[in-house]
């Protein structure tokens, strides 16, 4: 790229072509006040606010820094005293009609316009003076409708970020400009409140408004009243967005973007607002043993004793084999680490598992079968780069919702966007082409788009030669897989499998984005290896903002596969089965370990269930809530002779424990993350845990300590040592080096930059392998007695329910309970109304939810959130699972629906 000499206030810089002058000054702390500016947003619509005026020498007028690109041989003056005077000129235009109400104003010590007129010895209104400005508006255009923050009118500078970061970085456009002159405001259309608005309460808008105009509901405080501001890691989704916390006296008042590659400067609703479980008053805040059927408050030594005592007589009576354990997504690397050292070397099985056996285990295993690599191949923000987006099995803006913004901003771009969901999501309505297809139908969807690029000759040739193997099985297979016949079979019209396939191999760069919807079955891990298939015959491996990116639900989900939460894996995947991994991990940890494969999260249950598993501990887990078939589920935790549970509240699951104890939130403790795009980002301590609670990793030491082990970890930095040590992945991993920025693994010495993508030189196996499937039905299909097929997943505005976003009163108020999703046509037949209280009945149960009619839902199919407590999805639910993965199969089960007999 060209290099551009320029002078600035006498001193000459280089800098690069494409630059703005506000670009160059920044990078080289020359300061330029600014109310309109942010990096993300496009230029050409910006320069309202005026404030960041320099002298260019031979320009006429004083010209916008944040929108003139540089030329070679420019001489800027960015303080002149032009400029200076009319700056000032401008501040005295803008406070003119605004309230100069800086004493009790909450923005007060953190308002840009406050400190930009300190510093340009702006005192007040200087032409009209109008005293009564503040006492005329005060209580007009001041809209409290959102659940989260509050729009005020009078305190509007008109400067267009909000507008602008919904439009163009959110692409939601739920708010404008309305009006003209003075009398031009920012508000939703056709005079709606917020709350009638489209608006997704992302706090966008709020984080980047340099006045008081959007401010959060929020505990009344100003900035000097925080006391430190502490930057970690989101604990929500698999984006790993990258946070501020507030703190003041020991609570998280508040969260802020903290810019990152991650997440760049967004978050999403959850992550912005929804903090306030950290210091809820139900926090479990001591250990309790059950006694007489009845929790009682105990010590943490009374709880360690109870609790290695038992280990050591189960051991003695019934041997290894009958320990469990479930680790977590929901908990840092560190203490995914220590768990399954806990399970093997200090109870002696493989017998531990976690959460991504219910949403990504057919990743694993397919991607892992057909590239040598089971994890997201390209990164995040690389998505606003691609040609084409393929998205499928995933309701991104609503379980992604950073991701879905970079989707949306890249459609902005350019770019051109499938979508194969059973449900019309929102992303499905920006779609070139939405496929309404059958849930369970996946591999008869992608193996039809595969045989037309193949018919068509639309695949890359040169590398389906150079880097693949097995491509004339693939042929072999695909040829039955007409458009004709994948569509009878997906419900999906045959000439949109052909628009979507031309469109999916015409992209330079086209990307996969999935989750559940493909995961989630029967037939999951053929799905994923059909996803592999795609992109392989297309050339779209190891490329930047191509790939197959698989979505992770909860922050921590690759990471704990990481980190050897899994029955047949050590950490980095290393099998349990492999006799020189094995001693590798017997030196280090000084322990004999078992060298069988262990029981997987729904093998556990089973096995629970049959008295089997004696002494099942289970941190961060709700099995109770999050598995299939609960009542299944609760008869096995019940046959459970001792049951240890870690959490940071009173869960469903910790109700059937003999032993609860109380761990610290994400907030409470350091450690480390990984995100679905494989970087490892720094978790940081804010505030003291909460009660007697303890970090995860310091209740796990004390455990082992009390068991034997030698090693005192002293921090959890100590820990991320030794797994680094351990997992050749993140070998060049510490954290000094993710101090500021998060590594992406693997990063294979301290040299080495991290990997932004997978497979550059190649798929990590070697050569990528086509797997083809034929397609298979679903174990449930609907029938006379359940004529529907229900499938569940999440929503927008939930996470758990118990544990998080259960405890937000704001999400509550929007989304309080369960509700089923019904097309009109299915209604009607059913004389079953909107927002009528119905009943959904399966082989396994029954519950009664609301029932919400709508065009977004195919007919004969219904959807349930699987968050809610009552009314829960997992009632329904079948525990059928995908042989090589062991997922169950919780996006297909046949229901049928009931009106609610009213008693006479």
């Amino acid at each position: 790229m060209e290099k551009i000499k320029l002078m600035i206030n006498d001193v000459e810089f280089i800098a690069k072509q494409n630059e703005t002058i506000l670009d160059v000054c920044r990078k080289n702390d020359i300061d330029i006040p600014t109310l309109c500016y942010h990096p993300d947003l496009d230029i050409k619509y910006g320069s309202s606010c005026r404030l960041c005026i320099v002298d260019i020498e031979g320009r006429k007028g004083l010209q916008p820094s944040c929108s003139t690109i540089i030329t070679d041989g420019m001489v800027i003056k960015t303080h002149s005293d032009e400029v200076i005077e009319s700056r000032r000129l401008i501040l005295e235009l803008i406070i003119e009609d605004h309230p100069l109400d800086c004493l009790t104003c909450e923005k007060s010590g953190d308002c840009k316009l406050q400190d930009f007129c300190y510093e340009y010895d702006v005192t007040g209104p200087v032409f009209n003076k109008n005293e009564k400005v503040y006492e005329e508006t005060k209580d007009i255009d001041i809209d409290e409708t959102n659940e989260f923050y509050i729009k005020d009118d009078s305190k509007c500078i008109n400067c267009g970020l909000c507008v602008r970061a919904c439009n163009e970085l959110q692409v939601i456009n739920a708010i404008g400009f309305v009006n003209r002159s003075d009398k031009q405001k920012v508000a939703a259309p056709f005079g709606k409140t917020l709350a009638e608005s489209d608006c997704v309460s992302c706090g966008t808008c709020v984080s980047l408004c340099p006045v008081n105009a959007l401010s959060p509901k929020q505990k009344k405080m100003r900035k000097w009243e925080i006391e430190k501001k502490v930057k970690t890691t989101c604990s929500y989704c698999g984006v790993g967005c990258q946070i501020d916390l507030l703190v003041k006296k020991n609570e998280v008042v508040g969260v802020e973007p903290n810019y990152s590659s991650t997440n760049k400067d967004s978050l999403c609703v959850k992550g912005k607002f929804a903090y306030g479980f950290i210091n809820h008053k139900d926090r479990l805040k001591k250990p309790l043993i059950k006694k007489n059927g009845v929790f009682e408050e105990a010590s943490w030594e009374e709880a360690y004793n109870l609790i290695t005592d038992k280990i050591n007589e189960i051991k003695t009576n019934y041997g290894s084999t009958a320990f469990a354990g479930m680790s977590s997504a929901r908990v840092t690397n560190e203490e995914n680490y220590l768990f399954q050292k806990m399970i093997r070397a200090y109870m002696g099985t493989n017998n531990v598992d976690h959460c991504a056996r219910l949403c990504h285990a057919s990743t694993v295993a397919g991607l892992a079968t057909t590239l040598g690599s089971g994890a997201m191949t390209n990164s995040n923000t690389e998505l606003l780069d691609a040609d084409v987006i393929f998205i499928t099995g995933s309701n991104t803006t609503e379980t992604h919702p950073v991701l879905g913004s970079f989707v949306k901003q890249a459609k902005n771009k350019g770019a051109k966007i499938i979508v194969a969901d059973p449900r019309k999501i929102p992303l499905a309505y920006k779609a070139d082409v939405y496929l309404p297809l059958k849930p369970g139908t996946n591999v008869a969807l992608f193996n039809g788009i595969m045989n037309v690029i193949i018919e068509e000759n639309l695949q890359d040739h040169e590398y389906i030669e150079r880097a693949t193997e097995n491509y004339e099985e693939l042929k072999e297979v695909i040829k039955t897989y007409t458009p004709e016949y994948s569509g009878s079979i997906c419900g999906v019209d045959p000439e949109e499998i052909r628009k979507a396939a031309r469109i999916y191999a015409g992209g330079d760069k086209s990307s996969i984005l999935y989750s559940m919807g493909v995961t989630q079955h029967t037939t999951g891990t053929q799905g994923v290896m059909s996803l592999s298939n795609l992109a392989l015959l297309t050339g779209n491996i190891g490329k930047e903002s191509a790939g197959v990116n698989p979505l992770r639900g909860q922050n921590n989900v690759q990471g704990a596969c990481d980190m050897g939460a899994l029955p047949g894996d050590y950490p980095g995947y290393q099998k349990v089965y492999d006799e020189n991994i094995r001693s590798k991990f017997e030196d280090s940890w000084k322990k004999e370990l078992s060298n069988q494969a262990g029981l997987t999260l729904t093998e556990i249950i089973n096995e629970c269930g049959k008295g089997e598993i004696k002494f099942l501990y289970v941190m961060g887990e709700n099995p109770m809530l999050s598995d299939p078939d609960l009542k299944h589920v609760e008869e096995s935790l019940i046959n459970t002779e001792f049951l240890v549970v870690q959490d940071i509240f009173l869960t469903e699951t910790a109700e059937y424990a003999d032993v609860v104890l109380p761990a610290a939130t994400f907030a409470e403790k350091d450690g480390t993350f990984t995100n679905s795009e494989r970087r490892v980002q720094r978790v940081r301590k804010a505030i003291e845990p909460i009660g007697e609670s303890k970090p995860d990793w310091e209740i796990l030491t004390e455990i082992m300590n009390r068991l034997g082990m030698v090693e005192t970890y002293r921090s959890s930095e100590d820990i991320f040592n030794e797994l680094a040590k351990m997992t050749p992945q993140y070998r060049g991993i510490n954290y000094k080096r993710i101090d500021e920025e998060g590594l992406q693994w693997p990063c294979i010495d301290e040299n080495h930059p991290g990997t932004r993508y997978l497979h550059k030189d190649g798929p990590i196996r070697g050569r990528g392998l086509f797997k083809p499937a034929d397609y298979m039905e679903s174990f449930e299909d609907s029938d006379s007695e359940y004529p529907y097929i229900m499938t569940t997943g999440r929503i927008l505005y939930h996470y758990h329910t118990r544990t998080m976003t259960g405890k937000i009163e704001g999400l509550n108020n929007l989304y309080p309970s369960s509700f089923v999703e019904i097309n009109p046509t299915t209604a009607n037949r059913l004389s079953i109304h909107d927002g009528e209280l119905i009943s959904v009945v399966s082989r396994r149960g029954a519950i009664e939810t609301t029932a919400v009619v709508t065009e977004d839902i195919q007919e004969d199919v219904v959807f349930i959130p699987f968050h809610f407590v009552d009314g829960a999805a997992n009632q329904l639910t079948h525990n059928t699972l995908d042989p090589i993965a062991k997922i169950p199969e919780l996006k297909v089960s046949a229901v049928r629906l009931e009106k609610i007999k009213k008693e006479v």
